[in-house]
């Protein structure tokens, strides 16, 4: 029977919700608050300038490739992709970089360069961290959360001391110069915690970094965003802009509707994507999950200080993606997780999209994209943002070897308040709640709501977690379950 389904928000999750609940022949409507839909991957243009305002790194493209199969599509009947080469640099002094190719052996033959011995251990490692991503991606990860048994299987049974050691002492037990740790460390922070406190099963990560490689769309992230929508109003799906839901309507313990803007719009299923914090705010007191205590008590991936930047001229010594980590690495992780705080010396991230793509700049310019990770629930200032970019361009310039300052035509700064006016995230996060051991599967809050019946959630406050692969797995999950309750 047909049903007709609201959905809040227009994400990643929301947005491959809407198709699968399409699919099935249902009415669905998906309502976003901001002018343009994406949520966190929305894109603006300035100048003729072209900024993807969140998500920048294409990881696991078989998660993409298996999300379109679902339709009998394929990515590349909505956008076409580009193998990075070199994937990312990551700088560490004045004109010293690592390069990161977009091959294994390439990889090896650099982390040979360094560390005599490395190569053959990388080869292990990334051995053992593909076994995991077979594991984790192709099968765990595809469970909605609900029970504890869904992650006992006889592959897991045999990988059970993974989830009691973290992927920090792994990595520091098989290799000794404190780059390469580095290197090796960083895709699990795409998971929103310190290495040291990510269990060793999560180095599928690594996997996903050296073993499948970096992609880009070829106009951006945001083409991703289109494919889906495409595919969305393909199957009949509604999408309506400019919609900020007010409340939820309850009637005996029953989600019957949404409010925008006064109105009342029916529905026999409320899903939403967005923030699950601020969701819950849009119910009565007795029909939340989740008590601000509990959401005071998890752990949330950072948020972020985000530069959208114009240059009239070319950068020069740089790629695509670059991470600068000349500062201390444990210090930094130090001041978002243990002792919240503006970082003295911030790590940060640089990419560059006018590299690969000629639209993203007009001829001869540059459009830069700067991130410096930060504390979520931090204090937020125009003071402290131009404080903070004088730091990181200032270095930039000298890591590089060039000036740039000059040649600033646009700057935009986006943080922690911009991300709770835009996307209501709970303390400004930017990724969600981090995927630490007791926040991991059936631990994280459910999509199913206990309390109120025919209300769903998803993204990336609950299952799987947070990233752009995990959210297009957090739709599908959530549309399943509606539809087996529908059967019941």
């Amino acid at each position: 029977m047909r049903k007709t389904i609201q959905i809040i928000g227009s994400g990643f999750s929301s947005l491959a919700a809407a198709c699968y609940l399409a699919q099935q022949g249902n009415n669905v409507t998906v309502y976003e608050k901001n002018s343009t839909i994406g949520g966190r991957a929305r894109q603006f243009k300035e100048n003729g300038f072209t900024f993807d305002m969140g998500p920048s790194w294409y990881w696991m493209p078989d998660v993409f490739e298996r999300f379109f199969q679902d339709f009998n599509k394929k990515p590349s009947d909505y956008y076409e992709l580009i193998k990075l080469n070199p994937a990312y640099r990551v700088y560490f002094g004045i004109n010293d970089f690592i390069s990161i190719y977009d091959n294994l052996e390439d990889i090896k033959s650099t982390f040979e360069s360094i560390e005599k011995g490395s190569g053959e251990k990388l080869q292990n490692f990334i051995n053992q961290a593909k076994s995991n991503y077979d594991i984790a991606i192709k099968d765990l990860v595809y469970r909605p959360g609900v029970s504890p048994l869904e992650l006992i299987t006889p592959q897991t049974a045999l990988k059970l001391n993974q989830f009691f050691s973290n992927v920090s002492s792994d990595i520091r037990k098989q290799f000794k110069n404190e780059r390469l740790i580095q290197i090796l460390e960083f895709p699990v922070l795409f998971l929103g915690a310190k290495p040291t406190k990510t269990p060793s099963f999560y180095n599928f990560m690594n996997y996903a970094d050296f073993g499948l490689g970096t992609w880009h769309p070829k106009t951006g992230m945001f083409d991703v965003i289109r494919g889906i929508e495409k595919l969305a109003l393909e199957l009949g799906v509604t999408i309506k802009t400019n919609s900020s839901i007010e409340k939820i309507i309850v009637e005996n313990n029953t989600a019957t509707g949404i409010v925008i803007n006064g109105e009342i719009l029916k529905a026999d299923i409320v899903l939403s994507g967005a923030d699950y914090q601020h969701t819950e705010t849009l119910l009565e007191k007795e029909h939340q999950m989740y008590s601000e205590k509990y959401w005071e008590s998890r752990v949330f991936a950072p948020s972020s200080l985000l530069f959208f930047v114009g240059f009239d001229k070319k950068i020069e010594n740089i790629s695509h993606h670059a991470l600068f980590f000349d500062v201390d690495f444990n210090q930094h992780a130090a001041d978002i997780y243990d002792n919240p705080k503006w970082p003295e010396a911030p790590l940060f991230y640089a990419n560059f999209p006018s590299k690969t793509d000629q639209t993203a700049a007009p001829n001869g310019m540059e459009s830069g994209f700067f991130l410096i990770p930060l504390a979520p629930g931090i204090e937020d200032t125009e003071k402290l943002r131009e404080e903070y970019f004088e730091k990181i361009i200032t270095r930039f310039e000298q890591l590089t070897q060039q000036k740039i300052k000059n040649n600033i035509i646009f700057k935009r700064a986006f943080c922690k308040n911009d991300f709770v006016s835009d996307y209501n995230a709970y303390k400004g996060n930017a990724y969600g709640m981090a995927n630490t051991l007791m926040q991991t599967a059936f631990l994280r809050p459910k999509i199913k709501s206990k309390k109120v019946k025919n209300l769903y959630f998803t993204g990336q406050l609950t299952v799987p977690g947070p990233g752009v692969p995990p959210a297009l797995i957090s739709g599908k999950l959530a549309a399943e379950l509606i539809q087996k309750s529908f059967r019941s």
